[in-house]
């Protein structure tokens, strides 16, 4: 009779748990636990860095919380273990991290945060037969035709219509210009507000193109302040935005400065060294955390867990960990092949809202939230 390794090697460590006087229960329990490795991507350095620690921290609390919940799958119970790997913000280092997180394993994937990361990235993934959340903004996200893609979050359409709407029917805005720094997000949400102001009857003045490592934008600036716009729409992220507020009150640019989710941060306020109060509008996808049922109560327990507050992505890191453990128990495997399917199926009341996907893997149904800035504080005006 030909014995299998797992279960030798389990009898032999019962053996030995008796000789060593131990319970032969606990070694067995032990013996029947499973770990599962999901992988998260993202940048934890560099520039935007402190995007990537904040998933990290979300997806992190998400895997201390499931675990604390003995869940059992498949007949074992499972221990979650979470690898996080250094994208760097970068296409050709997302290759190299969604290569090494394939060939070791994972069982799923959380990120990668910036789209001109996480669509490349997403082939790799794909065809690995990987479930992959993202909280990739860029509507090319899930329209590869992948059935593996799923956005956690609004896309870029979404908010992007949302800040257009806002522009033209609440600011009254009629001369607009438009700078992106040409990565993915900053290029496709630049492009979906463009086209929503002129269907709006919105006049674009100006269209000007910056980089995502760019410092000085006095040329940029001082160009469109010549075409005395309403507003500058600004697609990027806080790193450059932030400067350009700054910038914008050193040229004496009256116009409102205008962005999506990259731009609505702590952090722009503080690189703007306050220039961003009563200047700056921005949406995000989602409602505001704190006020959804859960909302809350997460963004206590992040602080407590980590001493900091939630930047902006945490909590839907936090929900893309517990949307890949809900098709993991709906199908009862942690085997992607076996899971990946029933992640269609999925709907739960997470910290960010209700969690649902259509066919493409975009969120059902997905809010968002407009802001301005008060005294270095985020301040809600509109939403849905």
């Amino acid at each position: 009779m030909i014995v299998s390794r797992t279960r030798r090697n389990a009898a032999i460590g019962i053996a030995l748990a008796s000789a060593l006087g131990l319970p032969a229960a606990a070694f067995a329990q032990a013996a029947a636990e499973q770990t599962v490795t999901i992988g998260h991507a993202g940048p934890l350095t560099g520039g935007a860095a402190h995007w990537g620690k904040d998933n990290d921290n979300g997806a992190r609390l998400a895997v201390e919380d499931l675990n604390k919940q003995g869940l059992v799958i498949g007949g074992r119970k499972i221990r979650f273990v979470l690898q996080s790997e250094d994208d760097q913000a970068d296409p050709k280092q997302a290759m190299v991290v969604a290569n090494k997180l394939t060939d070791m394993g994972v069982k799923g994937i959380l990120g990668h945060f910036n789209s001109g990361a996480a669509i490349p990235a997403s082939a790799v993934y794909s065809r690995a037969g990987l479930p992959d959340v993202s909280t990739a903004t860029n509507p090319s996200f899930t329209k590869q035709g992948y059935d593996n893609v799923f956005r956690i979050l609004a896309s870029d359409e979404d908010v992007g219509m949302a800040i257009a709407s806002y522009t033209v029917k609440d600011l009254k805005a009629k001369n607009i210009a438009v700078i992106d720094d040409r990565t993915a997000y900053g290029q496709g949400a630049a492009e979906v507000f463009t086209r929503g102001v002129k269907a709006l009857g919105g006049n674009v003045v100006a269209q000007e193109y910056g980089s995502d490592k760019a410092t000085d934008f006095m040329a940029i600036l001082t160009t469109i302040k010549s075409k005395q716009p309403d507003v500058v729409f600004y697609g990027g992220m806080d790193a450059q935005g932030g400067l350009i507020a700054r910038q914008m009150k050193q040229l004496g640019i009256t116009a409102k400065l205008l962005g999506t989710d990259g731009l609505c941060t702590d952090e722009v306020a503080k690189i703007s060294g306050g220039a961003v109060d009563g200047l700056l509008y921005c949406t995000r996808g989602g409602k505001e955390v704190e006020k959804t049922s859960r909302g809350a109560e997460f963004e206590q327990r992040y602080k407590a867990r980590y001493g900091t507050e939630v930047l902006t992505y945490a909590p839907y890191l936090y929900d893309a960990m517990m949307a890949l453990a809900a098709g993991m128990r709906a199908a009862n495997s942690v085997e992607p092949q076996a899971y990946l399917p029933a992640m269609r199926k999925v709907k739960f009341d997470g910290v960010t809202g209700t969690i649902s996907f259509d066919a493409k893997g975009n969120l059902q149904k997905p809010d968002f939230t407009v802001f301005t800035y008060k005294d270095g504080k985020r301040v809600r005006v509109a939403g849905s």
